[in-house]
């Protein structure tokens, strides 16, 4: 079963309240206080362990409280349970819940990702670089390689949660990064095509047109909007189920660095055409993925919320 354990650090005059909201609570177990035992910020220590599908509408209240504004939220995973009451419990009062995401900590994840230190632009500009190499010597190895190293989807998350949040800091943060990055990439890979292109170094095949990696890049079709969809679907999905096998599948399916990386190249090879192609791949896959990762944040929410009130509308059940 999945467990979180809530550490909370109460005001004396809300203390009361916030114990009442937590006994209530069939899925809260192992509640503990200790009155005036907090400092900085000074309050009363709560802890207790809670069914992860009810962690939510816990999180919910303690916030409605006021907790968050003058104590504190401290949320730990549970890795192991030995219990029978926590069992009889979730099987009784959670049904098909065992697994609903708790919000707080997905939007913990996201938040991480959208951080935009100097490392985030360095990511980008060597993803581009390895990109390029690809582009150039028609290595698809190399591609894949790129769109792992590649950090745009954390930034492409964060600009969705804003929306979703309706944050308007988050997503100018998140737009202005991507735009920054990928603008660093492109001139990086650009002045590399200059340089192989000076120094001659290109392949012959590359020399003579023969570009079957480029040409899957550069040329955006239904195809390319079917698969961003998909990738945004699966990427939201899997950041709030915190399956990061399944987001490193989101990473290398989506043409967002190859497509910045060919922009550069092509530009240095005066190659208009696909330049224009490459940028349309480019915009078309970053706007899919936020408005596909901004819908469906919605419907998870919409759907799980849907869930907790059934839950809420059948009759109380008490736990042996």
């Amino acid at each position: 079963m999945d467990m979180i354990r809530v550490r909370a650090v109460c005001p004396p005059d809300l203390t009361e309240r916030a114990m009442a909201l937590l006994g209530a609570e069939p899925c809260v177990l192992n509640l503990h206080h200790q009155p005036g035992r907090v400092r900085n910020p000074d309050g009363d220590a709560i802890q207790c362990d809670v069914l992860t599908g009810a962690a939510n509408e816990v999180l919910r209240g303690l916030r409605e409280l006021g907790l968050e504004q003058r104590g504190s939220i401290v949320l730990d995973p549970v890795d192991t349970v030995f219990s029978d009451r926590a069992t009889r419990t979730w099987a009784k009062e959670l049904g098909a819940r065992p697994r609903a995401p708790v919000w707080e900590q997905v939007e913990a994840r996201i938040r991480a990702e959208g951080r935009y230190p100097p490392s985030f632009y360095l990511f980008l500009v060597i993803a581009g670089l390895i990109g390029a190499v690809g582009i150039i010597t028609n290595s698809q190895i190399l591609i894949v390689a790129a769109m792992v190293v590649g950090p745009e989807y954390g930034a492409i998350t964060s600009v969705a949660l804003g929306i979703d949040n309706r944050s308007r800091p988050r997503v100018e943060q998140g737009l202005l990064a991507l735009l920054v990055g990928f603008v660093l990439a492109v001139v990086a890979t650009f002045l590399f095509a200059l340089l192989v292109r000076g120094f001659d170094f290109q392949p012959e095949a590359f020399e003579r047109g023969v570009r079957p990696v480029s040409n899957l890049i550069n040329t955006p079709n239904f195809f390319s909007a079917v698969v961003a969809v998909l990738a945004g679907v699966v990427g939201i999905v899997s950041l709030t189920e915190a399956r990061t096998s399944a987001l490193l599948g989101v990473f290398i399916s989506v043409t967002t660095i190859p497509a910045g990386a060919d922009i550069g190249v092509s530009v240095a090879f005066a190659s208009w055409d696909e330049a224009r192609g490459s940028l349309l791949q480019l915009l078309l896959n970053i706007v899919v993925l936020i408005v596909v990762g901004t819908l469906t944040l919605k419907c998870q929410r919409a759907i799980w919320r849907r869930v907790s009130e059934r839950r809420h509308r059948r009759p109380a059940r008490r736990t042996v």
